[in-house]
């Protein structure tokens, strides 16, 4: 069995701002050993098409959330058989877009992945096609796995869930610890001349 200490591996394909954070936290309450994200594997993913040094990092970990990990659901399906998969998501997908939208003024204006990701480096003026990528990504998802309900499971934070269900899926005891609430939004202490720079080239991108 593909295990890290006897964990099955669970992969995070939400996309970025749909709870991921607050899913990592969750596997280290439970115990795993948990990873984020990673321009380079998304780079060795989109660019090279290379998964050397994924392979490399998922023997070295249990639970993995954020890029590259949401695009490569169907490759890491035929590698790690007998994973896990869990698809977070927002309320709606206007409040997604809202929260990527925002989280792009605060990032480092050059070292991000949203380029790499969605094709764009800033939401600003994509509204459109952001939102059409979010569409379409849970819904090749969900019927990618469709009928396989020991294998996936989709999550909503704001809509109720919580450790109950990702125990139920994991099976595994649910803990005494409350639900973490980890915001990158809130925690994140952006430097003036990222918001500055942001501003200026959003407004200039096309």
């Amino acid at each position: 069995m593909n295990t890290t200490d006897g964990h099955p591996k669970v992969f995070g394909v939400g996309l970025n701002k749909t709870g991921t954070t607050t899913f990592a936290e969750c596997g280290k309450i439970l115990g795993l050993r948990c990873t984020s994200v990673n321009r380079e594997l998304l780079e060795d993913f989109v660019l090279r098409n290379d998964f050397t040094r994924i392979k490399e990092k998922v023997s070295q970990f249990d639970l993995f959330e954020d890029w590259p990990w949401p695009l490569l659901y169907k490759e890491l399906d035929q590698m790690f058989p007998e994973s896990k998969f869990i698809l977070t998501v927002r309320k709606s997908e206007d409040v997604w877009f809202e929260s990527l939208r925002k989280h792009s003024m605060r990032t480092h204006p050059r070292k991000h992945c949203r380029k790499l990701a969605y094709g764009f480096n800033y939401p600003e003026k994509r509204e459109r096609e952001h939102k059409e990528f979010y569409r379409r990504h849970n819904d090749n998802v969900r019927e990618y796995f469709k009928d396989r309900s020991g294998d996936f499971i989709e999550l909503c934070w704001e809509n109720g869930d919580g450790f109950e269900k990702l125990c139920n899926f994991l099976d595994c005891n649910v803990p005494d610890d409350p639900l973490p609430n980890a915001n990158k939004a809130v925690n994140l202490q952006p430097k003036k001349s990222w918001l500055l720079m942001n501003r200026v080239l959003s407004f200039m991108s096309h």
